[in-house]
């Protein structure tokens, strides 16, 4: 028997199975799906094996054994490595990198370059290897020059071994546990709190966990008295790591449907039944309740003996989500995301795949759940950018839904108050089944949404970034013992630091960016590269000491705002929630502790439920108008109208302002009206105009070096090859340099490729791919190729 195999090396000239022979005695145990470790040159290596086969391709005699395996049950299901195969080919990157994002990080190999005396070693060789300080087992990387130079004539004849040690990076955690030994000579005496812990442990059918113990009052000299007298004995057990752990989710029972929500139901319920593929869009306005429709949807799925896979932007954003699936299904739920530690999120993948957990609900990598009879796949806001891979392999979540829809003959719901333009468009054709929740699931109304023009406010004297309609409102909330949610989509201090003498800006030095101010820690920070420094008074250009701070962002908001109230304000952006589980801790605060002003970034427009907030207001609603993108209108109506939903979600009346410079923008306007068919159709024929996506598909070509010449070059090179190769109803926009021409030292240009059919391109694309993946080995130019990209910056 023979396998093929993918090794774990991510480079091109390797993107293709190898054959191995399975070893005698092995043939029943290696399966498609198996982690193992494959002789490779000369070292050995991880590889999954692919396929498994009677005969192979070349002569039997020369094909070398695989090493051994590092699983008993394989870790990739059938159905994972056809996605693998499918996902390399579209979006054009290699399988290892494709299948190491499939499974969690957990799994990846870690390699150890380690020597040791073989058996054949002489005095010489042994004197020379203890000479260094060396034992069995030490690793390469902490020998120096002096001792490799020792060492070569040994490894050369044998004396010293080189060899690979391989383990993952998580492994399994475990702590101490107590098991009884079953003496029943001797007794204890009068140690009666020594015979209660001895009947307690014996009691037990299983080793308890110390921590068990010391919770039901047991201390660890009472443990340790029965340890030594004989009658315990002592061991390490495997505990999962539950992120969970101590928190008690009270069972929250279905709701009755409305009318809407009843069709919506029926509608995926029929096709749950057929079994068959399909792909639904839940447009539903915010607070319609369309998450009572995604839990009803997947308690029918557990009841048919299916699986469920729901989807959300980012799961550690909104931990309200997670809270209301825990509460309704319990340790049914397995939660994967961001937020959780490498050893969390294997422990919850090992859950679905060993069956213990049948609803998996995460963000972005989650769509690769394990699990072997999926009844039904959700994705949640599906419009947000975050379920496109900005890294390769750069897949979006909805294409592999797809996939996994068709695969177990289940529907995929797509839900969202403001649906990309894409998905709408394709519900319009019929491609996709259309489903539409217009009212809120209880008796609220939408909030009223007012615009606040700051030019006038300027005008009439009011320089401050709150507006004065703004300022009574938030006045009047916090009198009521309301609360209010502001949204600024822009953290730090200041934009920028100008020197007002001569009009200098500091500039990152490795990105073409200004550097933002952030008062917490006096420093200027870059935002794409991190660079950081300290706060200079004068200027490094002309030494003036006129230097200020123009711009506003997160930190100073909060600053005026406890100024202008004196009030607490709890503040959501990167800077306060880089630490794990600092989101719920805020947000918690917010609640809990009554605090009458949450101000963040975009992390706040969505997720949000608390029925003391009627009041949210958008500081400047023109954030996303300039940027350099196509979809700038869109993502704008889809931040307003999403954020806007976060007031008066329960018996309370709601408020939004949008205070704006652009009041007259129709993104602005339809979002005030909560219009999502006219937004739709203006957009639409800007896009039919400009010939971009839906009508166009796209393909994004950056090239990045610090050499500007090699990045254009490189690029008309590309688009030489394009027009070479493209039809005439194609459109190649470019060679240009990209928006932010410099990151991280890596100059930047881009060519856009617009088409509608191309049975060509995904040849060219391959040929490109491989060209440049050369290139960069030897001349450090790197070539992105991002199919159907999000973003064109």
């Amino acid at each position: 028997m023979f396998v093929s195999v993918i090794v774990d090396i991510p480079s091109k000239s390797v993107n293709q199975v190898f054959d191995y022979r399975i070893p005698d005695g092995m043939d029943e145990i290696i399966r498609v799906g198996h982690r193992v470790l494959v002789p490779f040159g000369r070292r050995t290596i991880q590889g999954y094996v692919m396929n498994v086969k009677d005969a192979a391709d070349f002569d039997p005699s020369r094909i070398k054994p695989i090493a051994g395996t590092l699983d008993i049950e394989p870790v990739l299901t059938e159905e994972m490595i056809v996605i693998a195969k499918y996902l390399a080919e579209y979006y054009i990157d290699q399988y290892i990198s494709v299948i190491e994002t499939i499974l969690p990080a957990a799994l990846k190999a870690n390699y150890k370059k380690l020597v040791r005396l073989s058996e054949s070693a002489g005095a010489d060789a042994r004197g020379a290897f203890t000479g260094l300080g060396l034992s069995d087992g030490s690793e390469i990387k902490s020998l120096n020059s002096e001792a490799l130079s020792v060492l070569r004539p040994y490894l050369k004849s044998g004396e010293v071994v080189e060899e690979t040690k391989i383990s993952q990076h998580t492994k399994k955690k475990t702590a101490l546990a107590v098991y009884s030994l079953k003496i029943t000579e001797g007794h204890l005496g009068r140690a009666k709190k020594q015979v209660e812990l001895l009947d307690r442990i014996e009691s037990s059918s299983e080793p308890i966990l110390m921590s068990d113990l010391k919770a039901e009052g047991y201390s660890n000299h009472l443990v340790n008295s029965l340890y030594k007298k004989g009658y315990i004995d002592k061991m390490n057990m495997e505990v999962e790591r539950d992120p969970y752990s101590g928190r008690i989710f009270e069972y929250d029972a279905p709701k009755v449907l409305n009318h809407e929500q009843r069709t919506a139901y029926d509608e995926v319920s029929a096709s749950m039944d057929a079994q068959s593929a399909g792909t639904y869009l839940l447009h539903g306005i915010t607070g319609s309740g369309k998450t009572e429709v995604y839990l009803q949807v997947i308690q029918k799925a557990l009841d048919d003996g299916r699986a469920a896979i729901m989807l959300v932007p980012e799961i550690a954003l909104t931990p309200q989500m997670v809270n209301r699936f825990k509460r309704r299904f319990g340790d049914d739920v397995a939660v994967l995301h961001s937020g959780l530690s490498a050893g969390e999120k294997y422990d919850e993948w090992s859950k679905i795949k060993e069956g213990r957990a049948r609803v998996s609900v995460g963000a972005r990598s989650s769509v690769f759940a394990p699990f072997e009879n999926v009844g039904a796949i959700i994705i949640d806001e599906e419009h947000e950018a975050t379920y496109k891979q900005s890294d390769r392999p750069m897949y979006h979540a909805a294409e592999v839904a797809k996939f996994r829809s068709r695969y177990h003959g289940c529907p995929l719901i797509l839900g969202s108050a403001t649906p990309s333009l894409e998905s709408y468009a394709r519900s319009e054709k019929g491609v996709y089944k259309r489903l539409e929740l217009t009212k809120r699931a209880g008796t609220e109304m939408l909030p009223d949404i007012n615009i606040v023009d700051m030019s006038a406010e300027h005008r009439e004297g009011n320089t401050s970034i709150i507006s004065k309609p703004l300022y009574e409102d938030i006045k009047d909330r916090i009198d009521k013992g309301e609360q209010t949610v502001l949204l600024l989509n822009r953290r730090g201090y200041s934009n920028f630091q100008i020197c007002q003498s001569c009009g200098h800006v500091p500039m990152c030095p490795n990105c073409d960016i200004s550097l933002t101010y952030h008062k917490s820690n006096s420093s200027l920070l870059c935002h794409y590269c991190g660079y950081e420094t300290g706060v200079h008074k004068e200027c490094d250009s002309c030494q003036s000491e006129d230097v200020t701070f123009r711009g506003t962002g997160t930190e100073k908001v909060e600053e005026i705002l406890r100024d202008m109230f004196a009030t607490d304000v709890v503040r959501m952006d990167n800077d306060t929630t880089r630490r794990k589980g600092t989101h719920e801790k805020l947000l918690d605060h917010f609640e809990n502790d009554e605090i009458p002003i949450l101000l963040g970034t975009q992390m706040i427009a969505k997720g949000l439920d608390y029925p003391m907030v009627t009041l949210v207001g958008v500081l400047n609603a023109d954030t996303m108008l300039n940027l350099p993108d196509f979809r700038a209108n869109e993502k704008t109506f889809q931040l307003l109208t999403q954020v806007s939903g976060r007031a008066g979600r329960h018996e309370l009346a709601g408020e939004v302002i949008f205070q704006t410079y652009n009041p007259e923008h129709y993104a602005i306007e339809l979002a005030t009206n909560n219009d999502y068919r006219r937004f739709y159709e203006k957009e639409m024929a800007f896009r039919k105009l400009a010939r971009y996506s839906p009508f166009y598909f796209h393909v994004l070509f950056t090239v990045s070096s610090e050499d500007v010449r090699s990045c254009l070059e490189s690029t008309t090179h590309i688009h030489a090859a394009l027009a070479e190769n493209m039809s005439e109803q194609s459109i190649i926009v470019g060679p240009s340099p990209s928006p932010i021409e410099r990151i991280n030292r890596q100059h930047r240009f881009q060519i856009l490729l617009k088409y509608k059919r191309e049975p060509a391109l995904l040849g060219v694309l391959s040929e490109l791919d491989r060209e440049y993946h050369e290139k960069y080995k030897k001349e450090d130019i790197s070539l992105k190729i991002d199919v159907n990209p999000l973003v064109i910056m």
